[in-house]
């Protein structure tokens, strides 16, 4: 093997083992408890049938066995303690910007192995669906450590085939992917709008919201909420390739895109408040575990 393959390899084991042992850590010591009591199970299954008591639920009545034995017989169900978890995570190219500590992508990294690992030790199932604008790769849902670091290689590694952003894609692909109600996080920057500010994803959000328990991880950048006076620029869109100069100095530029950027957020908790969908807001230069913590407590 040429020695800048063997290089390239032993840094991304390095990193793959640097992110483990943060994320394990942090799901051990805190996270664990959390998920544990937020995501309580896909369900209640059958369990078996007993005679009625005053007071059970006629609706539970199974009217096959009441007929057949002559005597009233209610179905008894408990709760699916084992859960299947599906990331789907954002590596479109705009992921890329970061000012601060860490990238968009690289935290959304993080975070998606800190929720990988709380899973595991739920003993549930992880599956990860990585898009841009098209599916970039599916690992579809497992148990144990070896499918565990699997999905955060490829969260390190995988290199998008395209530019763009489409959630709707992958919300779409997930509800025909994973036929049974799953807990699934959407981490994302959420910069998937209309040039009016009209996120375009809605409609799928709303369908996997009602078949699926979702939430939604918005990771962004400070600088990306207004633009910093540094003269005329020439800016580049990561994801369209498309070149503009833009004169920062100009208070109207900036007063535009702050409130063309406020907009957007607006319309984003608009719909997640519409469909009751949990959600939460995590910057590139702030502490993600209070974020999360306040994710679970509020369900």
């Amino acid at each position: 093997m040429p020695s800048s393959s063997r290089n390239s390899t032993s840094d991304l084991l390095s990193k793959v083992r640097k992110i483990e042992i943060r994320t394990k850590a942090l799901s051990r010591q805190i996270f664990a408890g959390e998920y544990h009591s937020a995501f309580k199970g896909r369900g209640m299954a059958f369990s078996e049938v007993r005679e009625y008591q005053w007071g059970d639920d006629v609706r539970t009545m199974d009217w096959n066995v009441t007929a057949r034995l002559r005597s009233p017989y209610i179905k008894v169900f408990e709760e699916e303690r084992e859960l299947t978890v599906v990331l789907l995570v954002d590596v479109s190219r705009s992921g890329q910007f970061g000012t601060r500590i860490q990238t968009k992508r690289e935290r959304i990294a993080e975070i998606a192995a800190v929720l990988s690992y709380s899973a595991i030790l739920n003993n549930d199932k992880v599956g990860a669906l990585f898009f841009s604008d098209r599916v970039e790769k599916f690992i579809p849902p497992g148990k144990g450590r070896l499918h565990l670091l699997h999905i955060i290689r490829e969260m390190l590694e995988l290199t998008p085939t395209s530019d763009g952003t489409d959630i709707g894609m992958a919300l779409r692909f997930l509800s025909n992917a994973v036929k049974k109600k799953c807990t699934a996080f959407l981490l994302s920057d959420l910069l998937d709008v209309t040039s009016d500010g009209v996120p375009r994803y809605e409609e799928a959000l709303k369908v996997a919201a009602l078949r699926h328990d979702l939430s939604v991880i918005k990771v962004f950048d400070p600088r990306e909420r207004e633009i910093v006076p540094m003269g005329l620029v020439n800016v580049k869109d990561s994801e369209s390739g498309v070149c503009s100069w833009v004169n920062t100095d100009s208070r109207r530029v900036r007063d535009a895109y702050r409130k063309w950027f406020a907009l957007v957020e607006r319309n984003e908790a608009a719909i997640f408040n519409r469909y009751r969908i949990d959600n939460v807001e995590i910057s590139t230069d702030a502490d993600y575990v209070k974020s999360l913590m306040g994710l679970f407590s509020r369900r």
